[in-house]
């Protein structure tokens, strides 16, 4: 005899090999049902962090993840998690409980269009279809690289079901890299307001260098286009590669090397992309304001331009002005997307379809590159490995690091961070204005260990939230975590998550004493400061009460106490209350100032 929510955890644990949920009424007989099964389950503190786990840990793997919840305030608690991994396109299945068939209660809502108004589709399972409703809703969230809502009405969850052959076979855990499993998902029909589009994506599957699974959607950029883009990369001078998030999820990190290679081009990345390329002597670094302006000058002059994965938003075209006048960019994206905005006019030849398959027929129609000619890489001074392009500014508050109102400048104490935080790690980011110094001062080895959940939905409060997502992804990992004093308050629920789901972690705060985003620009345009500022909060303490290392940092001689924790063994939680000052502004905030009128000279 198998209830309904056991048969829908049978089938969840042969796509899912990790859960991250809060149990309430809605989800109790699920999580249940999971942890028999042989699903770990971590055990998150408020619902938008089952969620935020469950997104961290599908980019840092590239495997389907569970999150669950309960119904009602349970759920609603989720729709921020939820409106993030939509806008980032990561795929996670959000299991919950629903409103009873029997009608709704006083505290249910209609989850369906609440899901419905932030892009997300929901799947609700009844007892004579729970095995075909759960294949389409994992189909779905893979093909469509979207989390999906799975709900389980409360009044059905404990009755009994027939069990197909299907669903009575042992847990395996879906491999998301093999063909053979991706093309039987893929076969699945998906009901579809969008039919057209999905009845025209091949469901073919790959795995890229990356190791992340990969739809292979049809190439619809046409011979003709592709002629074109080949004699335009082919008479470039000045040529630039630029590498976005997408290129990665595509597996395309080895042939964005090669067309570098054969073009003689200068690489750059998006955040989201940083560590993609394999050559730093020929890297850029990341465009828009987390970059260096001597690299932005530089790619300004670019007279061709191969954008692959990238979305170039607002930020990574330094609201529009990345690229010179008469630039020539040639766009590589899976999706249909507008010319970007720029201050000056360019063209723009847009190749849809795959990254990987479309650079390599660009390859294959390129020939190879002329003997002896380095291209204008070659030309390029300031590249080689930690060059000048790659020096960061730590200031103007010299060698103790101090600004005028006695706190310190964030560009030293990330300056000295980046000498101290382990090599072997995975950084998540919080949101606020302190977001670009952790993309401006620490590097990483490659796209997946910068996570940033919450930029996609412009969000804060999401950065301790993801901690067991990439703690369950990477346990032997570091997990540096790095947010704000507002974001931190807004999660301090799972500061004790943090703490206990992690191997090794340090948590990095930009205590300022401020919503640093606003001071910097409402702040700016003369509006009342006063709901604007954070009073004094001790986090160091915070910390030490939950079983943490906490250390007040006012100096830069306090970040020793990190040196003191990884030659221990960098065991354990860390976290350091760095108390920076409000008065030092990012440059990508200086950008956003200038957009809005203000005087940034």
């Amino acid at each position: 005899m198998t209830t309904l929510a056991e048969a829908v955890a049978s089938i969840l644990v042969r796509h899912a090999d990790h859960a991250f949920g809060l149990m309430g009424n809605g989800n109790a007989h699920l999580m249940d049902a999971l942890t028999k099964r042989g699903m770990p389950i971590s055990v998150v503190r408020h619902e938008v962090a089952t969620v935020a786990s469950a997104d961290a840990y599908g980019r840092v793997t590239g495997k389907l993840a569970i999150a669950t919840a309960t119904y009602g305030a349970g759920y609603t608690n989720t729709m921020t998690g939820l409106a993030e991994a939509a806008q980032a396109r990561t795929p996670l299945l959000l299991v919950v409980g629903d409103a009873p068939q029997a009608g709704l209660r006083p505290w249910d809502i209609d989850q369906e269009m609440a899901a419905a108004a932030v892009g997300v589709r929901t799947y609700i399972v009844q007892p004579d279809s729970v095995a075909e409703t759960v294949e389409r809703a994992v189909a779905a969230a893979i093909r469509r690289r979207s989390p999906v809502v799975i709900a389980l009405p409360y009044d059905l969850v404990s009755t009994v079901v027939d069990q197909t052959p299907a669903e009575a076979a042992a847990p395996t855990g879906i491999d998301l890299n093999d063909p053979s499993t991706m093309q039987s998902l893929a076969a699945a029909t998906l009901p579809s307001a969008n039919a057209n589009t999905e009845a025209n994506a091949n469901a073919v599957s790959d795995a890229g260098s990356s190791g992340h699974s990969r739809y292979l959607f049809p190439t619809a950029a046409s011979s003709a286009e592709i002629d074109s883009a080949v004699a335009t990369l082919a008479a470039a001078a000045r040529p630039v590669v630029l590498a976005g998030h997408g290129a990665w999820v595509a597996g395309a990190d080895a042939e964005l090397d090669l067309i570098a290679d054969r073009l003689g081009a200068l690489t750059a990345s998006t955040a989201l992309g940083q560590g993609i390329f394999a050559k730093p002597e020929f890297h850029l670094g990341i465009t828009g304001g987390f970059g260096q302006e001597a690299a932005m000058q530089v790619i300004e002059e670019a007279d061709v331009v191969l954008v692959v994965g990238a979305s170039l938003n607002q930020f990574t075209m330094r609201f529009g002005d990345l690229f010179g006048a008469g630039t020539k960019v040639i766009r590589i994206d899976r999706d249909p997307v507008n010319a970007p905005k720029t201050a000056h006019e360019i063209e723009h030849l847009l190749l849809r379809g795959d990254a990987r398959e479309l650079l390599g027929s660009l390859l294959s129609r390129l020939g190879a590159a002329p003997a002896g000619q380095p291209g204008w890489r070659g030309s390029i001074t300031g590249l080689e490995s930690g060059g000048a392009l790659r020096v960061r500014d730590r200031g103007e508050s010299g060698a103790d690091g101090l600004c005028a109102d006695g706190r310190l400048d964030p560009r030293a104490v990330a300056a000295r961070l980046a000498e101290l935080l382990p090599e072997d790690r995975h950084v998540t980011s919080d949101g606020g204005h302190f977001i670009g110094w952790a993309n401006m001062f620490w590097p990483v080895a490659s796209p997946e260990r910068m996570i940033m959940v919450g930029t996609a939905f412009q969000s804060i409060g999401l950065g301790f939230s993801t901690v067991a997502g990439v703690a369950a992804a990477a346990p032997e990992s570091t997990v540096v975590v790095t947010t704000g004093d507002g974001g931190g308050l807004m999660a301090i629920a799972d500061l004790e998550t943090t703490i206990r789901t992690t191997k090794s972690c340090a948590i990095v705060v930009w205590n300022d004493g401020a919503y640093g985003a606003e001071i910097h620009l409402y702040g700016a345009m003369g509006l009342d400061e006063t709901p604007m500022r954070i009073p004094g909060v001790n986090f160091a303490g915070m910390a030490a009460a939950l079983g943490a290392t906490g250390v007040s940092v006012n100096t830069l001689s306090d970040l020793d106490a990190l040196s003191d924790w990884r030659e221990a063994g960098a065991t354990g939680t860390i976290l350091l209350d760095c108390r920076v000052s409000s008065t030092v502004v990012a440059p990508y905030q200086r950008e956003i100032q200038k957009v809005n009128g203000l005087d940034v000279e």
